[in-house]
C-alpha cells in the first residue's frame, strides 16, 4: 500500500474554532473557541481552547480562530465520474434524460475517462467540505483509485445490470471482496445492482446473498418516483419496496436511492428493517425533472428509517454541492406537509451528517467532532456578506452557507485542503484531462446506449 492510501499518523492540533456539536437528538449547539486534538487520525479531545496539556504536542497546528468546524458532509448518493457530463442533459423529460442523453453518453466512456471524472468529482466535493460519498457507477476500481489518490472517504457500489450477464455480477463481488476496507480503511464498498426494473429477480436475490455472505450493504435505486412504483404493481403486482423485501435486499441491509414513489404500503417492510436500510434525498433533482410527490422524509423518519442528503450525479443535479441539497432538502420538506416549523435546521443538519453517516454504515466512525470518531473535520468562514449579522451559526449553515466558505479540510486527520488550497489535487492538469475528453463524451451520433430505460 502506497503512502498516499495509508493511514496518517502523528497529532494535529484545530485550534481556537467554534465547533458545531450535533446531538443524536435534540437541538444542534455551537460550542465557542475549542480546540480539536487528533492523534492517528482519532478525534482525541474537543477542548475549551487555553485548557492546554503540556504532554499534547502536534506535529501540525490550524489556526480556527474565526471558523466554524463541522463534521465533513456526507453525499450518500451520487455517480462521482458524470461530472463529464456537467450540462449535457438540460432541459429534457425523464425517458429523454435517460435514453436520448445519458444512457448513449455512457456508452462512449472508458476506464481512464472515470478516472478522470472521479478526480475532478473529488476535487469540487473536497472544495466544498464533503468528506465522505457514497458512489455508484462504472469501473469501481478507477473510482477507487481517485479516492485512494485524493485523501477522500467513500463506499462504491459497482453498478450492474442484468443485461450485463454472470461475468458483470461476478465482478461486481471480486470489487467487494478486494476493495472494502481498503485506503486505510477510508474506502468501504456496497454491492450496486441498479434498479429493480434493470436487474432481475434472481440476481437480487443472489446480490442480497453476497451482500449478507460479506457483511455489506446494497446501493440500489428503488422507487425512483410514483410513475416508477405505479408501473411496478400493473406490471408485477408489487411495489418497488415490496420486490426489494422478498428478493431479500432489505433483509442485507440497503441504501435506496430516492424513494419519491415510496408508498404507504411500504412503511412497515421499511420499518422492519430500519436498523439497517436508509433512503438518500437528492431534492433538486426531483425539482429538475417536475418529479412529484418528493421523498417522504417525514414518514419515512416516523417509521424509524435513515434519511440522509445525496447530489445523484452532475450530469442532472450540476453539482456535488451538499450544502445546496441540504438546503433544497428543508425548504422542500417544508412546503411538502404545508408546516414551516418542520425540518427545522438542527434536524437538517443531524440528517446531512449524523443521517449520511447512518446511510452508509459509518456512524461509529463519523457525522460528529467528539472523540473517538474520525477526524473529518471542515472549517468555514461565515463572516461574508451573505451571512452577516451572524445570529445563529445553526441557520447560516443551513439557509445561507456556500461552498466557497469552506476553508480547510481534513480526512482521517490528514490536511486535503489547507485555506482554500487543495493539497492532493493537481487542479490544472485535472481541467485539462477533463476538456480535451469532454467532446467525444457527449457524442450521441453514435446511437448506442448502455440500456434502454423503460421501468
Amino acid at each position: 500500500m502506497s503512502d498516499r492510501t495509508a493511514p496518517r499518523s502523528g497529532r494535529l492540533l484545530v485550534r481556537g474554532c467554534d465547533v458545531l456539536r450535533v446531538p443524536p437528538a435534540g437541538e444542534c449547539e455551537i460550542l465557542p473557541a475549542r480546540d480539536i486534538v487528533v492523534a492517528d487520525g482519532v478525534i482525541e479531545d474537543v477542548r475549551p481552547t487555553g485548557d492546554h496539556n503540556p504532554s499534547v504536542k502536534a506535529a501540525d497546528v490550524i489556526d480556527g480562530r474565526g471558523l466554524l468546524a463541522v463534521p465533513g458532509l456526507v453525499n450518500a448518493h451520487t455517480h462521482s465520474p458524470m461530472v463529464l457530463m456537467r450540462g449535457a442533459a438540460e432541459d429534457v423529460s425523464v425517458e429523454g434524460w435517460f435514453n436520448d442523453r445519458v444512457w448513449p453518453m455512457e456508452s462512449n466512456l472508458t476506464a481512464a475517462d472515470v478516472r478522470h471524472g472521479a478526480r475532478l468529482a473529488c476535487a469540487e466535493m473536497i472544495r466544498s467540505g464533503v468528506t465522505t460519498f457514497a458512489d455508484h457507477y462504472f469501473f469501481p476500481e478507477q473510482i477507487a483509485e481517485a479516492v485512494a489518490e485524493t485523501g477522500l472517504r467513500a463506499d462504491i457500489a459497482p453498478t450492474y445490470f442484468s443485461s450485463g450477464g454472470a461475468e458483470a455480477l461476478e465482478a461486481g463481488v471480486r470489487f467487494a471482496e478486494t476493495w472494502h476496507s481498503r485506503a486505510g480503511g477510508r474506502l468501504t464498498v456496497s454491492l450496486g445492482p441498479h434498479a429493480p426494473y434493470t436487474v432481475d429477480d434472481a440476481d437480487l436475490r443472489t446480490l442480497a446473498g453476497h451482500a449478507r455472505r460479506l457483511g455489506l450493504r446494497v446501493h440500489i435505486h428503488a422507487a425512483e418516483h410514483l410513475e416508477q412504483t405505479r408501473s411496478s404493481v400493473e406490471r408485477r403486482g408489487i411495489t418497488p419496496i415490496r420486490l426489494l423485501y422478498e428478493t431479500g435486499v432489505l433483509d442485507a441491509g440497503a441504501l435506496i436511492a430516492h424513494g419519491c414513489g415510496i408508498v404507504e404500503q411500504d412503511l412497515p417492510l421499511l420499518a422492519e428493517h430500519a436498523g439497517t436500510t436508509a433512503v438518500a434525498c437528492c431534492p433538486k433533482v426531483y425539482l429538475k425533472h417536475a418529479l412529484s410527490p418528493l421523498t417522504p422524509v417525514r414518514e419515512l423518519l416516523d417509521a424509524g428509517v435513515t434519511v440522509a442528503v445525496g447530489t445523484d450525479g452532475a450530469a442532472g443535479h450540476n453539482t456535488l454541492d451538499v450544502w445546496e441539497a441540504l438546503r433544497l432538502l428543508a425548504l422542500t420538506q417544508k412546503q411538502a406537509v404545508r408546516d414551516a416549523t418542520w425540518m427545522t435546521v438542527s434536524d437538517t443538519l443531524r440528517l446531512a451528517l449524523r443521517g449520511g453517516a447512518r446511510a452508509l454504515g459509518l456512524q461509529d466512525r463519523i457525522g460528529a467532532l467528539e472523540p473517538g470518531m474520525r477526524a473529518d473535520i471542515v472549517l468555514t468562514d461565515l463572516s461574508g456578506l451573505h451571512c452577516r449579522p451572524l445570529h445563529d451559526q445553526r441557520a447560516a449553515l443551513v439557509y445561507s452557507a456556500r461552498a466557497a466558505d469552506v476553508r480547510t479540510v481534513v480526512v482521517d486527520g490528514r490536511v486535503l485542503m489547507r485555506d482554500g488550497r487543495l493539497l492532493t489535487v493537481d487542479v490544472p492538469a485535472l481541467l485539462e484531462e477533463a476538456d480535451a475528453r469532454a467532446a467525444r463524451i457527449v457524442d450521441t451520433s453514435h446511437g448506442r446506449a448502455v440500456q434502454h430505460y423503460d421501468p
